[in-house]
């Protein structure tokens, strides 16, 4: 199948890629010439896992990138794959999406045979039939299900993952209009719903939008609650690990998000929960526990900080933060809970010293922080007075402590470590 992809960011270049890899013709409409140039020169232009040789083996045969929408006109199908960024109050901001669905109606406009588009995009619910597809018609100047159909197909695709998610998913949701529509889809990702162990879910649009939703507050919450366990079984001086463990075990739970620590970050949960919310509001629908979920999440960096200052004098302090990106195995750092602890030690006047495998320079160049960056974990332990985990990476686990000034270690994340080689070790929920 011949397909295209707008927008060639984290989502739509994976899954370009992936798409290359099940044997479609991809090209991906991107407004960054850089971008461009790195997808056609076999270049990953993000860190992610599995992606890079995926690229370089498809570049130039399946797989090619352009900035000119024109060339979707000689695909079948269109990926709405564009950025929805938060505003101040939690909403989207969806001036991105009418851009690229403004300028794919006028490159559809002179188009002769059907043409499915697809929003792959997390919107809330109405916004690919009462915003995408107005704008559609408008510039093509034909009404949809007259030679153009709709559809949503959320991805639910984890970074660090994101290839293996895509491939070999749990779930595929399709929210389709027509069964014209509905038939493209499952053409598209009929390799991977031969698998047994991949779901297939048809709905309608809405439906289908609002499940990406649902999805992640569900998951944002089950991990804020088995922080809250992890917070309380801390202060009975009880294990939350060993706790959790045992619950997990009962199957209407499972054990899936079950490690308590320093909380969830990242460019989905964050923002999808708090679009959910503000689109509650929208509705005239007070979200109350969404807002405790998110509330009791931002206060694990500080309850973070506050152990640490049991042990350490923070004023002038060095201490040592290992880990930036969100999660390990990506140098993504939007909402890192490490970004929140530097902030609350520079807040108490700690001098900060920071390392992460991959994320080092996206920090340094997005945030004007006053602190150190290290090139390794044991630069950044070197004379630190106390030092904390903000990331599992698994490096972490092999670390040695015989440079620091003082060995103590708050950990946020349960990384291995040999505690008998600390003067203190602390974790943050056992």
């Amino acid at each position: 199948m011949n397909v295209s992809i707008v927008g060639s960011g984290y989502v739509g270049t994976t899954i370009a890629a992936c798409l290359a890899d099940l044997e479609h013709d991809v090209v991906n409409i991107e407004i960054d010439e850089d971008i461009v140039d790195a997808i056609n020169a076999g270049e990953a232009p993000i860190h992610e896992s599995g992606l890079e040789e995926r690229i370089a083996e498809h570049a130039g045969s399946s797989l090619r990138a352009t900035t000119n929408y024109d060339e979707v006109r000689d695909t079948d199908i269109t990926l709405l794959c564009l950025p929805t960024p938060q505003s101040e109050d939690g909403s989207l901001d969806l001036a991105p999406m009418r851009a690229g669905s403004e300028m794919l109606g006028d490159a559809l406009a002179d188009k002769e045979d059907d043409h499915l588009v697809v929003v792959k995009s997390t919107v809330l619910p109405g916004t690919t039939e009462d915003v995408v597809a107005p704008i559609l018609e408008e510039h093509t100047g034909t009404e949809i299900g007259d030679g153009i159909d709709i559809a949503m197909n959320p991805e639910f695709l984890r970074m660090g993952t994101a290839v293996e998610d895509f491939l070999e998913p749990d779930k595929v949701v399709l929210g389709a209009q027509t069964d014209e529509a509905a038939a493209t889809l499952r053409e598209l990702y009929a390799p991977i719903l031969e698998r047994e162990e991949t779901s297939l879910v048809e709905t309608d649009i809405r439906e289908a939008e609002l499940i990406k939703y649902a999805n992640n507050a569900f998951l944002a919450s089950k991990v804020s609650l088995v922080n809250e366990l992890g917070n309380i079984s801390k202060e009975y001086g009880a294990d939350a690990y060993q706790v959790l463990e045992a619950v997990g075990l009962d199957d209407r739970i499972s054990s899936r998000f079950m490690r308590s620590g320093l909380g969830w970050g990242g460019s989905c949960f964050p923002k999808d929960v708090a679009a959910i919310r503000a689109g509650a509001r929208a509705q005239g629908y007070e979200p109350e526990l969404l807002d405790a979920v998110v509330g009791l999440n931002d206060e694990q960096p500080r309850r973070l900080v506050d152990l640490l200052a049991d042990h350490v004098s923070l004023s002038e302090a060095r201490i040592a933060v290992l880990g930036l990106s969100f999660k390990p195995g990506t140098d993504d750092i939007r909402k890192s809970r490490a970004l929140d602890v530097i902030e609350s030690l520079l807040e108490r006047d700690a001098s900060v010293v920071a390392y992460d495998p991959v994320a080092v320079e996206n920090v340094r160049e997005q945030y004007d922080f006053d602190i150190e960056y290290a090139d390794s974990t044991e630069s950044a332990l070197e004379g630190a007075d106390g030092a904390v985990v903000a990331t599992d990476w698994p490096e972490f686990d092999d670390l040695a402590f015989d440079g620091m000034t003082t060995r103590v270690l708050v950990d946020g994340r349960r990384i291995g470590v040999d505690e008998d080689a600390l003067e203190v070790y602390e974790g943050l929920t056992w």
